[in-house]
């Protein structure tokens, strides 16, 4: 009797051993797999909607799978036969072109290795701006301008980009400033074809009382940008009367934009540290200053892509754009520290030595204002920018804060900040307490001042829309 329950038990376990699923067996067909990259950033395209669709039968088979954060992707189950790879993801929109198609063919059960990335930069230029172009450089500029409110697209957008150019002939150094025009389409697509590569440019978007601010995008070597831009109204609120009060500086007449949005973020050393009290403003807008742990909030900041400010006391001062819109990511900013810039602006020096020396070449031609060594030790001034109370046309003023001081210089439209050059290098952003910081009035061996566009051409900012200062050190 027990030998017959040992054989019924045996043969209860083969028949729920042959109506269980085998999980060691292989799913029926080959596996296609691969990466999506993006030809651009020269990087994986996370997120990417990858389908594979039989080409003799749209309902033979199809599977779409996503590519995971290093732009993986895998298909299983693939039956023989001849297949339609392709992907989709935003960024395609954004570029203007449709989704690249490759065929694949199936053959048995082996694995297929088969990627797809976005056209390369080089094709995309042709394919945008045509094989032959105005500049050898042939760069493009293209994106998708949205509404800031709702992300939608921004048809009938007008994006404007300038640059400066200059031309050395026998006649001397030529300075101008073209200016490329696009209007967006109903997808908010655009593109600024014959753009120099490797360089530095500006751009805006508006459309009616919408805008942008005027940012400063750098174009790659390679010649391919695409930039987002995000179109809000502002307010204009004016705030100080500039007239002075006794022996008090009062803040001049400035007109703030400021709007509905909100902006947060962290500013931090480079080391991680959390820099308290940073300053932190939208360009010509709201301003705030950073907690104990580094953390600061923008309230009543205008929609859109905005320029970014800033600034810790003996910190190099950062400007970024930056788009405030719901739902906007944390910004998150590393200052370095102004020793690690100016040691890197004392490199650059030494290349300068000409430019420097042809400061008394420059100050003899009676262009500009210039201040000698000698006129600083006659003044007895404590600081550099206690220079500058002396000049005509140049002001030391403070924020609406009360503590940072700024160079202002009397331009073609008002006060305005002046580039400011530290042997040749332009230090973007600087501050006069930055430099009082940097710079002692006796290592000074001369300084330059020239209203608006008066500068020599390579001491000039495009669309700065102000004037020059040059310190030279000894």
């Amino acid at each position: 009797m027990r030998f017959w329950l040992i054989i019924l038990v045996v043969l209860l376990a083969r028949v729920v051993a042959a109506q269980a699923p085998d999980t060691t067996r292989r799913a029926a067909g080959a596996t296609v797999s691969g990466v999506v990259r993006d030809s651009i950033a020269h990087a994986p395209l996370a997120g990417a909607m990858v389908q594979l669709v039989a080409a003799d039968s749209l309902g033979r088979f199809g599977r779409t799978v996503v590519a995971d954060s290093l732009g993986q992707f895998t298909v299983v189950g693939v039956p023989d036969g001849r297949y339609t790879l392709g992907f989709f993801h935003p960024m395609l929109d954004s570029l203007g072109v449709e989704p690249p198609l490759r065929e694949v063919h199936v053959d048995g059960q082996r694995p297929m290795r088969a990627d797809l990335a976005t056209p390369s930069p080089a094709r995309l230029r042709t394919a945008i701006c045509g094989a032959r172009s105005t500049f050898d450089s042939g760069a493009v500029v293209l994106g998708v301008v949205r509404d800031a409110r709702d992300g939608t697209p921004a048809a009938g957008a007008t994006v404007t980009g300038e640059w400066v150019e200059l031309t050395f002939g026998p006649g001397g150094v030529v300075r101008r400033v073209p200016r490329l025009v696009a209007t967006t389409k109903e997808s908010g697509w655009f593109a600024l074809c014959d753009v120099p590569s490797a360089g530095t440019m500006a751009l805006a978007a508006s459309r009616g009382a919408d805008s942008t601010d005027l940012i400063e995008v750098q174009v790659p070597t390679d010649g391919f940008l695409r930039r987002e831009l995000y179109i809000g109204a502002a307010r204009t609120v004016v705030t100080g009367d500039g007239a002075p009060r006794g022996d008090t500086l009062a803040p001049p007449r400035r007109r703030l934009h400021l709007g509905d949005g909100r902006l947060s973020g962290t500013v931090a050393t480079i080391e991680g540290r959390p820099l308290v009290d940073a300053q932190v403003s939208i360009a010509d807008g709201p301003q705030t200053r950073a907690d104990e742990r580094g953390e600061w909030t923008l309230v009543d900041a205008p929609l859109g892509t905005r320029m970014l400010e800033v600034r810790s006391l003996g910190y190099y001062p950062e400007r970024r754009p930056v788009h405030v819109v719901a739902g906007a990511a944390p910004v998150r900013v590393a200052l370095s520290t102004l020793k690690s810039v100016l040691d890197t602006v004392r490199v650059t020096a030494r290349s300068n030595t000409r430019d420097r020396n042809a400061f008394e070449g420059r100050r003899r031609a009676g262009v500009g204002r210039f201040v000698t060594p000698q006129d600083i030790e006659r003044r007895g001034v404590t600081f550099v920018s206690d220079i500058f109370r002396t000049v005509s046309g140049v002001r030391v003023d403070v924020d609406s804060s009360g503590i940072e001081k700024r160079i202002l210089m009397r331009g073609a439209h008002g006060l305005c900040a002046p580039a400011i050059y530290l042997d040749g290098s332009h230090i973007d952003g600087i501050t006069a307490g930055d430099i009082d910081v940097w710079v002692k009035p006796k290592d000074i061996a001369g300084i330059e001042v020239y209203p608006d566009a008066s500068a020599p051409p390579q001491y000039q900012v495009a669309l700065s829309g102000c004037g020059s200062i040059l310190i030279w050190t000894k």
